[in-house]
């Protein structure tokens, strides 16, 4: 601590000496102490401009890089969410969605994607009513999935770089009701019309948040992580069987 404020009142000490080295110098050259004056003066009636500037400028930077910062690591929490449930859970909806091969051509990603073709595909999830039903989908397979996963989901609500995203934060609660809704229910046999569109709804909810966040953070890998989204599009959920493999 001894060393780092010597090392600041040396600093300080040469900025002075510079600066009377400078008006020393600037008074043998032109021999006028009024001038010299009259110079500190003016400059002296600035520096509180000078500092109000530079305050804001700095100020403004340092926001920027702690936002750019906190995005970063909202970013990786994203991803860690789709490599870990988003990627498997929307190909688990993806089923209970009527006419799902018109949604599917909509969403299948490739690596020609501009932002264009990503805004039409925002586009479409955002006029289109999708039809989701639950009938003949393995009801079971969805709901121990999801309980298999609940401490994960749990664990990404108290990561504090998750409160600047509303929209994922409403994505993960709309998913623990679904699990909340599924794990309450011993039986999904003789279930009655009206339980049935209740789920169906809370299906359609998750579908709507997931498949919009699931699009921005595919964005957000072909701008600024190609080799990530480079695998990304190979392992595309919404292709029925997916390749790793470079060709």
């Amino acid at each position: 601590m001894n060393g780092l404020f010597l090392k600041k009142y040396t600093i300080l000490a040469v900025l002075a000496g510079a600066s009377l080295t400078l008006y020393l110098v600037d008074y043998l050259v032109l021999g006028s102490s009024r001038d010299i004056a009259s110079s500190f003066l003016g400059n002296l009636a600035f520096l509180p401009v000078y500092v109000i500037f530079i305050t804001l400028v700095v100020e403004q930077i340092i926001q920027e890089q702690e936002r750019q910062a906190v995005l970063r690591k909202m970013n990786m929490v994203i991803g860690v969410f789709f490599s870990e449930v988003g990627n498997r859970l929307l190909k688990e909806l993806a089923a209970y969605v009527a006419a799902c091969a018109e949604l599917k051509h909509h969403l299948l990603v490739n690596g020609t994607w501009k932002d264009d073709e990503f805004a039409k595909a925002l586009d479409y999830l955002g006029r289109t009513d999708i039809k989701i039903s639950c009938d003949g989908c393995d009801k079971n397979r969805l709901k121990g999935f999801l309980i298999e996963r609940r401490s994960f989901l749990v664990g990404l609500l108290e990561n504090q770089n998750l409160m600047e995203h509303d929209q994922f934060t409403d994505l993960l609660w709309a998913v623990f009701h679904l699990v909340e809704e599924l794990e309450a229910r011993s039986s999904f046999d003789d279930m009655p019309q009206s339980d049935i569109e209740h789920l169906n709804g809370d299906i359609k909810r998750v579908f709507g948040h997931l498949s919009r966040e699931w699009l921005l953070y595919m964005q957000h890998l072909k701008i600024d992580y190609p080799y990530l989204f480079s695998l990304a599009v190979r392992l595309n959920p919404m292709i029925d069987n997916p390749d790793p493999q470079v060709y």
